[in-house]
């Protein structure tokens, strides 16, 4: 058997910090939607695990257990007692420590796939526990679409979403740890004018309201990233300045979108912001994370 997956990025339209519980997790309220861009992953039965990085512009992407995907498939072997085998070919189109959720979406991908490909027949629920221990983000990308999530990643509760967004990221500089980022937050603190309104933004999202949308929105780890990487309030400008509605950082940085009226509005502004960030890229909102598109 062989499978090709589509492992879709995710962008926060919405990201809060409501504390650090006891085992040093942090308490978030957060609301984070599926997008079209996405990395592709190749599998196909064989005898023994292995990751080959198809397309590595990165050298720093590990092939090895230190990716999510081979995590991902040890964490669902080591579930099921088994001690089955793939080969796997991990396409990278979603850019690298970028708050966009590429190596939990890789990671979500290897576990719906594998569990196919090895006849497991483990309910979403199951899946979703085992990549909780992977990544805080694998449990949403495996449910994708437009979620609420809570806790440190496992409260996942799909929303309705009103219309398709369009989009434009910049990743104007490196990447972030996300690691630093929440250490710098302690440090820093938050303040009350950067964080959402996540109700407000929920059901702005549902009834598709752009411009009540963009006056919920708000991150609070997007002050502390733009300290660290200066580029990205500049590049939240220029969003700004091309027609962005409203534009902000994704997770913890360091990748920003804009949000569009339309199709033909977010093409025109590509046009122009690829001049100075040939990164740049447009895509719209996706109704689901993960999506097996062939199957031989």
């Amino acid at each position: 058997m062989r499978l090709l997956v589509k492992a879709r990025a995710k962008i926060n339209w919405t990201l809060d910090v409501l504390g650090q519980r006891p085992d040093g997790y942090h308490e978030l309220d957060m609301l984070i939607s599926s997008v079209t861009l996405c990395d592709q992953l190749e599998i196909r039965e064989a005898e023994e695990l292995s990751l080959l990085l198809a397309n590595n512009r990165h050298s720093f992407v590990p092939a090895d257990e230190r990716n999510l995907v081979i995590r991902a498939a040890q964490a669902l072997r080591d579930a099921m007692g088994v001690r089955k085998g793939a080969e796997m070919r991990l396409h990278k189109y979603i850019p690298v420590c970028a708050g966009m959720g590429g190596g939990s979406s890789d990671a979500a991908a290897a576990l719906m796939a594998l569990n196919r490909l090895w006849d497991c027949r483990l309910p979403l629920e199951e899946l979703s526990r085992i990549g909780l221990k992977i990544g805080a983000d694998v449990p949403f990308c495996l449910t994708g679409g437009l979620c609420r999530v809570r806790g440190i990643g496992e409260q996942v509760l799909p929303r309705p979403m009103g219309r398709a967004i369009y989009l434009i990221t910049i990743q104007p500089g490196r990447g972030l740890s996300t690691r630093e980022v929440f250490e710098s937050l302690h440090t820093d603190g938050i303040r009350p004018e950067d964080r959402p309104d996540n109700d407000a933004a929920e059901q702005a999202l549902a009834q598709g309201y752009l411009r009540e949308l963009v006056g919920a929105m708000g991150n609070v780890l997007e002050p502390v990233s733009v300290r660290k990487r200066p580029r990205i309030e500049e590049a939240l400008r220029d969003l700004r300045d091309s027609g962005a509605l409203g534009a902000q950082m994704t997770g913890s940085g360091s990748v920003v979108f804009g949000i569009y009226p339309n199709a033909y509005r977010c093409r025109e502004a590509l046009a122009v912001i690829q001049a100075k960030y040939p990164n740049a890229r447009a895509m719209h909102t996706a109704d689901s994370g993960i999506e097996i598109v062939e199957e031989e």
